[in-house]
């Protein structure tokens, strides 16, 4: 395969200057990468799928992946801190569901993208 290279030395500065004003500030981008490293593991994106579909607790999750229920715990965690997924409590038993609407559309746009 054939390394393509741009050998122009012109700066177009106006492209360049209307580019770098609508560039997010530098911790928004860092924040849009560590949300993409989140995304970039298979057992949560099992857990995202799941949860796109209904909201379950950590014993359905861990059934339904065959996986411990302190793994699971685990991602989940990891999926809270990162606001992607929330919990609420009925009785003694705390269901997991998607943080809200554009987690899913994120994901779902995700599968698609993958499914072309």
């Amino acid at each position: 395969m054939e390394k393509i290279k741009c050998d122009c030395t012109v700066i177009h500065e106006e492209i360049v200057n209307k580019v770098k004003e609508f560039m997010p500030a530098e911790d928004t981008l860092t924040g849009l990468a560590e949300l993409f490293k989140v995304f970039g593991d298979t057992t949560r994106i099992k857990i995202l799928w799941a949860l796109s579909e209904s909201e379950m607790c950590v014993c359905d999750l861990a059934f339904l992946l065959n996986m411990t229920q302190s793994a699971i715990s685990h991602q989940l965690r990891l999926l809270k801190q990162s606001r992607l997924v929330k919990n609420r409590k009925e009785g003694k038993v705390v269901f997991y569901s998607l943080a809200d609407e554009h987690v899913k559309l994120i994901f779902k746009q995700a599968l698609t993208h993958v499914l072309e």
